[in-house]
């Protein structure tokens, strides 16, 4: 009978500090099998998850002593949080554990696509000498867009501040007060996408920002514009910007998030031989420290619930 359930990886020193006052079952493979977690649900006090465990309405039903769902990150959109709420379940992100770990992420897509001469390995080893199409564009003196301001947001603007860049910023829910520290505060998302160099997504998924960067929005970026996505595959139309960059309509783009994860058959075929794109398979927030910083909080958020110290 276990008190905490966990569903995909985390760090074993955080396994390790919930296994010394809880009963834990850790098993990965749960994520494929929904039957077996149901049941270990029905005597568990706390699930633990990343992003593929479908937190739905049903397994919240199988879980009749649940407390807490603690996030292995901050992303909400596979929890029905309506369904926690009703059921006096609390939802534990890891709010600011992995914010350095995409940040950086950012900075090397935007570095990477803005000089492609990192593209040309295989031509340079194969005998040819591709010095003009690898001729690229300084990140110093260009502007970064950023969709949403939120923390990791603010890491990103930080380092491209350090390196040059100007910033500006849409959220149209950030407050008319809020600390910009030198960042330029647009009111419309198509100024913004027109007057960037890179453009790098950081919203939530919600009704409003699904098909946020649809084929209207991408005629909209210059056409040496770079484009990072690291928040939600369903934020940008993928077809439309397969297009984009099949037609060179853009400069290019970084994705770690996609509509459906992972990709396979003809989700995945639909990438191949698109040129100036990198894809990366949804580990923008995970590094070996940001997995130690995710885990050690999560564990820290699931503990203080069941020990009744918050809600």
């Amino acid at each position: 009978m276990a008190d905490i359930v966990i569903t995909e990886f985390m760090d074993d020193e955080s396994v390790s500090s919930l296994a010394g006052d809880f009963d834990v079952v850790y098993d990965p493979t749960l994520v494929d099998a929904r039957d077996r977690l149901e049941s270990l649900l029905t005597t568990a006090r706390a699930l633990v998850v990343r992003n593929r465990t479908r937190v739905d309405e049903a397994l919240v039903s199988s879980a009749p002593r649940l407390e807490v769902v603690g996030r292995l990150g901050v992303g909400l959109d596979n929890i029905d949080l309506v369904a926690c709420e009703r059921r006096g379940v609390a939802v534990c992100p890891a709010t600011g554990a992995n914010d350095t770990a995409v940040a950086e992420y950012v900075i090397a897509a935007a570095l990477l696509l803005r000089r492609p001469v990192f593209l040309s390995s295989a031509s340079v080893a194969s005998g040819t000498w591709p010095r003009e199409t690898g001729i690229g564009r300084e990140i110093a003196g260009a502007t970064m867009g950023l969709v949403g301001y939120g923390a990791t947001a603010r890491e990103v603007a930080r380092r491209a501040r350090d390196l040059g860049m100007s910033v500006q910023v849409f959220d149209p829910y950030l407050a008319q007060d809020a600390e910009l520290n030198d960042v330029h505060r647009t009111d419309r998302l198509d100024d913004l996408l027109r007057s960037s160099d890179v453009v790098s997504l950081h919203v939530p998924l919600t009704d409003s920002t699904r098909g946020l960067i649809d084929s209207d929005a991408l005629q909209q970026l210059r056409e040496d514009a770079v484009l990072v996505n690291t928040a939600r595959g369903h934020v940008v139309d993928e077809d439309a910007l397969v297009d984009s960059l099949r037609r060179g309509a853009i400069r290019g783009a970084a994705l770690d998030v996609f509509a459906d994860e992972p990709l396979t058959g003809e989700r995945a075929a639909r990438f191949a031989g698109v040129p100036n794109l990198v894809l990366t398979p949804h580990v923008a927030g995970v590094t070996s420290e940001s997995n130690v910083r995710v885990g050690l909080a999560t564990a820290q958020n699931v503990r203080r619930v069941l020990n009744g110290m918050a809600r």
